[in-house]
């Protein structure tokens, strides 16, 4: 149950979603598209936005931050002794919206049907990341806030984040929090609300296979020459085995047996198997043996071949050996899997497996850790019995396969354990033309966070 302290709180919150829901069209009609230059100034102005809303919503100390690329957004309220501060993170870039022709309202002229609102953006993640606006606007108008709040809002989540670890290293100390808070995550389904307290970790890698100097005439090479696309494709071969475990030595050494508490959590989720693979349009679904769909999505880590190219792929024939021979690669990662050290033993692979007659060249991309947040942490203590005060059910806890680095860096830079609390659907079109965010979950969201202040200023006194 909430305390009855925030029945004002939640009273406010009901009486002004009309204007709540206006205010949120008027933000997502700025094409803050961080990806394409042109619209570098409306990142800018969706910045200046987002900083004029904070401060009407009663917060005094607000700023906008240079970075180098996009700025960020940083709000914060008066430190109060005794209270636990809660650093709210949220991103106001978006996605660019190509393409157009199967949007069906324009993409940015938010425009609502049957109580959903439709506009790039709108759950992915300024409809999200408002959420939290109001939901501390309606404690400072009506009462007295449970928690301090600092609020770091990016404009460059959707292009990788490039200078947000620089930005945190720079103001470690004015980001000290107890907590951190992030709504860019689904719930689990309709009516399913979830906290997710697990993401996977990523590492990538760049290979080129590199033969002859040039391309080389089939018929007058082929039988002497090791051709570059054989290769490759006999190396990432070697990758797996048949029972679709990762082949490379290694790989699994630091990787923790899930727990009986969590394979009975996601056993009682309601997930269809072969209504997710009809989803896919797949004729059947594979993976590692011996775990469960969810756990291959969630808990298990995987290497993929993202990409690859070789040789000659236009139209007709063009009888070559090709010169090099491509592929990208990613692994997801589980806890206590080093990004470093998977790189370097997938290369390791790589080299050792390599065909004689071509040479490689491995290029390393950018890696992150996965997160884990204990379950038993207080503040998934208090995010669960806020979940349950609004929608009288208890929450879902999910793991997710993707990667959110931020969540990282918070751990490893500001020492910060993280609570994913989403209120979007998982069919909500992020990234893809038509995206929307269902409006009464936009305000059971904005009530659970109302909540959740209480609650964790409850749980940490």
């Amino acid at each position: 149950m909430a305390n009855p302290a925030t029945v004002p709180v939640l009273d406010y919150l009901a009486r002004q979603q009309a204007r709540h829901v206006d205010e949120l069209r008027e933000f997502l009609s700025i094409p803050s598209v961080s990806a394409l230059a042109q619209h570098r100034h409306d990142v800018r102005r969706a910045a200046e936005w987002l900083s004029g809303r904070l401060a009407r919503a009663g917060i005094d100390s607000v700023r906008i931050d240079d970075t180098g690329g996009h700025p960020v957004v940083f709000a914060r309220t008066p430190l109060a002794p005794g209270r636990p501060t809660v650093l709210v993170y949220g991103h106001y870039d978006v996605q660019p919206v190509d393409p157009v022709s199967q949007w069906i309202s324009p993409p940015f002229q938010p425009e609502v049907r049957d109580n959903v609102l439709y506009a790039r953006g709108a759950s992915d993640d300024k409809g999200q990341l408002f959420m939290h606006v109001i939901a501390a606007e309606a404690w400072l108008k009506t009462g007295t806030l449970p928690v301090n709040l600092a609020f770091l809002f990016e404009g460059e989540e959707e292009i990788g984040s490039p200078h947000l670890g620089d930005y945190l290293r720079a103001h470690r100390s004015e980001l000290s929090a107890d907590v951190a808070v992030i709504s860019d995550t689904p719930m689990f389904g309709d009516e399913e609300p979830a906290i997710c307290y697990g993401l996977r970790g990523l590492v990538t890698l760049e290979v080129s296979v590199i033969g002859p100097f040039q391309d080389l005439h089939s018929g007058v090479h082929g039988g002497a020459v090791m051709n570059p696309a054989h290769a490759l494709a006999e190396l990432l071969a070697s990758l797996h085995d048949q029972s679709g475990r990762v082949a490379v030595d290694g790989f699994y050494d630091d990787v923790l047996p899930l727990s009986e508490e969590e394979r009975q959590l996601f056993q009682r989720l309601p997930f269809d198997v072969e209504a997710y693979q009809n989803e896919l349009r797949v004729p059947a679904l594979v993976g590692e043996a011996g775990f469960t769909v969810l756990e291959r999505l969630w808990t298990r880590p995987t290497l993929d071949v993202n990409g690859m190219w070789a040789g000659f792929t236009g139209e007709g024939q063009k009888t070559i050996i090709p010169a090099c021979a491509h592929a990208k690669i990613s692994c997801r990662l589980v806890p206590q899997q080093d990004p470093e050290r998977i790189a370097q033993l997938v290369e390791s692979h790589l080299r050792k497996h390599c065909p004689p007659g071509v040479r490689l060249d491995i290029v390393r991309g950018a890696g992150s850790p996965a997160h884990l947040t204990p379950l038993d942490h207080p503040a998934v203590k208090a995010a669960e019995a806020a979940i349950e005060a609004v929608f009288k059910r208890p929450a879902a806890h999910i793991r997710m396969g993707g990667s959110i680095p931020v969540v990282a860096d918070f751990s490893q830079t500001l020492n910060v354990p993280t609570v994913l609390l989403g209120f979007a659907l998982p069919n909500e079109n992020f990234h893809a033309p038509n995206e929307h965010f269902h409006l009464v979950n936009f305000h059971r969201g904005a009530q659970t966070i109302a909540i959740l202040w209480e609650k964790l200023g409850a749980a940490y006194v």
